[in-house]
């Protein structure tokens, strides 16, 4: 029989993964220079954390999770989402205890059952940051511009952001209800979603990206129109301060998230051509930590990007990462009694921090000196018989040409220093 990788999924091989590590690398940077740490959580959780903190109402949750019962009769879901499980982890490991804010970062595979297509898996990767304890309009400005610098780190051109405020539960009753009033007599017309979205959860039509919901809705009631006198100097001051960081956005007043649990900012990361869409995206939530059990008064605000639409809108920018994969120092053998000198040679290139290979199939030297170059080794270090009597080796710079005989005993110094010039 032969298996096959399951629809939706991929296999990261060598020569792509790199791509992932760089990015991944730049993240993390990024991180320990706005001062996060890092959290890793659970694959899958209770079924009931993603119910109460992305929301019923959810596509998330009504269409898209991987959820099963285990042995013990328990509901349990792969996490389609980072943001649950972090403060479902804020909460039981009581970090809100704490000096605040807490500062937050994750990178993983995340799950949801969609249909597959370009920059969209069922097993995909996200890169998130997490915010609690504080309200300050300049934090979501300081996370919208981390999230804006990760893009520009590994290379992307054309980003921008996009921005809108979705209230609060002081003023949110008060744009729900105008919404519904306008939107009721084209009920009929809507999408099946939307219809469904207008009883349970009206904000969410706005956003609907069918052509006849979008078309009814353009002159609809808009939450910046309803905004509170809390609110809506929260969203003047986050959009000052992301002028003063040089941030490029602009208000997007259909902006609301397809998660539930969005307050006050919300955002998202586009290209300014329509290469891939949205990148990724987040906002505050300042109910969610008491949701989960956690105390009433703990905001947070937080965002994920999507990995793969990064490597994707890369590759459509033809942007290709920085990244060595050859080896610093290839071994060439030739002979028994070198075989076992090379086995003391590896070892000290590599205890000095240095990426060296050698020959495993006991080839002549022309097919380990093809070996050497298929491995994109800087160096070949050449150790035949007569070198080894003689104690010295044979050291060739595989992009020049040039090789020279040096002591045996030199060799390591000298591959150090010669891939540092």
């Amino acid at each position: 029989m032969n298996y096959r990788i399951p629809r939706g999924t991929s296999d990261l091989l060598p020569g792509e993964v790199e791509r992932w590590q760089y990015m991944e690398e730049k993240a993390r940077e990024l991180c320990r220079l706005y001062h996060f740490s890092e959290i890793r959580t659970p694959l899958f959780e209770q079924t009931e954390l993603f119910r109460r903190g992305v929301g019923e109402t959810t596509d998330i949750v009504e269409k898209e999770m991987y959820t099963f019962e285990d042995r013990g009769g328990r509901s349990l879901t792969l996490r389609p989402e980072g943001t649950a499980p972090v403060v479902r982890s804020f909460v039981e490991n009581k970090m809100y205890a704490g000096p605040q804010p807490t500062k937050l970062y994750y990178m993983g595979p995340m799950f949801r059952y969609e249909r597959p297509q370009a920059g969209r898996q069922r097993q995909f990767h996200q890169f998130g940051v997490e915010v609690f304890g504080t309200r300050e309009p300049e934090v979501d400005a300081e996370i919208i511009d981390l999230g804006y610098r990760f893009y520009t780190a590994v290379g992307l051109r054309k980003v921008r952001v996009e921005l809108n405020s979705v209230g609060c539960p002081r003023c949110r009753p008060v744009h729900r209800e105008a919404l519904v009033k306008f939107l009721t007599p084209h009920r009929e017309e809507l999408c099946k979603d939307c219809q469904s979205r207008l009883e349970r959860n009206p904000m969410r039509v706005l956003d609907c990206k069918n052509e006849t919901c979008s078309r009814l809705t353009e002159d609809a009631p808009k939450m910046l129109q309803f905004l509170c006198d809390d609110c809506a100097p929260h969203f003047d001051t986050v959009k000052e301060n992301l002028d003063l960081l040089e941030v490029p956005y602009e208000v997007n007043p259909r902006l609301v998230r397809g998660l539930d649990y969005y307050t006050q900012t919300a955002f998202e990361y586009l290209l300014e051509e329509a290469e891939g869409g949205s990148l990724g995206g987040g906002g505050r939530y300042n109910g969610l930590v008491e949701e989960v059990g956690g105390p009433a008064d703990m905001p947070g605000i937080g965002f994920g990007l999507g990995l793969e639409r990064v490597i994707l809108a890369l590759k459509q920018q033809e942007v290709n990462p920085p990244i060595r994969r050859g080896v610093d120092c290839f071994l060439v053998t030739l002979g028994a009694a070198t075989k076992k000198r090379g086995v003391s040679l590896l070892k000290q290139l590599r205890e000095a921090g240095l990426s060296a290979e050698r020959d495993y199939l006991d080839r002549k030297l022309k097919a380990q000196l093809k070996a050497a170059d298929r491995s994109g080794a800087a160096y070949v270090a050449i150790l035949g018989e007569d070198e080894l009597e003689e104690d010295r080796i044979v050291v060739k710079n595989l992009s020049t040409g040039e090789q020279e005989t040096i002591q045996l005993d030199q060799l390591t110094d000298y591959i150090r220093h010669a891939c540092t010039r």
